[in-house]
C-alpha cells in the first residue's frame, strides 16, 4: 500500500533536514572545495543521490545551507528592527541606543558561540575571498537596509554615534568581531594553558568585554560629570 502523501512529505523534510546538518558539518570541516559529496552523504547515512535529487549539486547543497543560517539571523535582525524602529526617542537618548547595542551585540555573539560550525565556515569564506559566497548570495532573502541607514543618520547627527560610516558595514563588524574571538579561541588557549577558556565564565568576560568593546567603538563618549 501506498505510503500517505503526508508521511512522504514529513520523511522528506526529515531527509533534507539531515543532510543539511550533515552538510554543514562537512563544509566547516573541510570548506567548500574540500567537502565531498560522498563525505556529505555517509555523514547524514543517506544515498548522494538524494543531494541532486533535493538540492541540484554541491554548491546548491551549500547555498542551503547558509539561507537556513541567513533566516536564522534574518530572526534575530528581525527582532531587533522591531524595538528600533518602535521607539523614536531611541535617536536622541543615549541610555536607549546603548542598551539597544549592547542586546544586538550579545545575542549575535550567543548565537554564533551557540553555532560553532556557522563560525567555521564563515572563517573559510574569509580566507577564500569570499568567491563561492558571491556565487549564491543572489538567493538569500533580500532586505531593505535603508530604515537602518536612516535611523543610523538620525542617530548619528544627534551625536550620538562616533561615525556616519556606511551603517551595513558597521553591523556586519559586530558579527566579524564576535566570529574572530570564537575562531581565535584554540590559539588563546595555547597563549593561556592555565585558563579553560571555553568555560561559561570565560565565556562570559569575553562577550561582556566585547560587548562594551564594540560600544565604546560606536557611541561618542557622554559628558563628563563635574562634582
Amino acid at each position: 500500500m501506498p505510503e500517505p502523501r503526508r508521511g512522504r512529505e514529513h520523511n522528506a523534510k526529515g531527509t533534507q533536514e539531515a543532510l543539511l546538518n550533515a552538510a554543514e558539518a562537512v563544509f566547516a570541516e573541510h570548506g567548500f572545495d574540500g567537502a565531498r559529496i560522498d563525505a556529505i552523504a555517509a555523514e547524514a547515512g543517506y544515498n548522494k543521490s538524494l543531494i541532486g535529487q533535493y538540492f541540484g549539486d554541491k554548491l546548491g547543497l551549500y547555498a542551503e545551507v547558509l539561507k537556513r543560517v541567513d533566516r536564522e539571523m534574518t530572526e534575530l535582525q528581525t527582532h531587533f528592527s522591531a524595538y528600533l524602529f518602535e521607539s523614536e526617542s531611541i535617536t536622541s537618548n543615549a541610555h536607549m541606543l546603548k542598551a539597544f547595542l549592547e542586546t544586538t551585540i550579545g545575542t549575535l555573539f550567543d548565537y554564533l558561540f551557540a553555532h560553532p560550525r556557522v563560525v567555521r565556515i564563515l572563517t573559510w569564506e574569509m580566507a577564500e575571498g569570499w568567491q563561492t559566497y558571491v556565487k549564491v548570495i543572489s538567493q538569500f532573502q533580500a532586505e531593505d537596509d535603508e530604515p537602518f541607514e536612516a535611523i543610523f543618520r538620525k542617530v548619528h547627527s544627534a551625536g550620538l554615534l562616533r561615525s556616519g560610516f556606511f551603517t551595513l558595514i558597521q553591523l556586519t563588524m559586530i558579527v566579524q568581531i564576535c566570529q574572530s574571538y570564537l575562531a581565535y579561541l584554540p590559539l588563546y588557549q595555547t597563549l593561556l594553558p592555565d585558563e579553560d577558556m571555553s568555560s561559561t565564565q570565560s565565556i562570559a568576560r569575553a562577550r561582556e568585554y566585547i560587548v562594551t568593546f564594540i560600544v565604546a567603538g560606536m557611541m561618542v563618549d557622554p559628558p563628563a560629570t563635574h562634582l
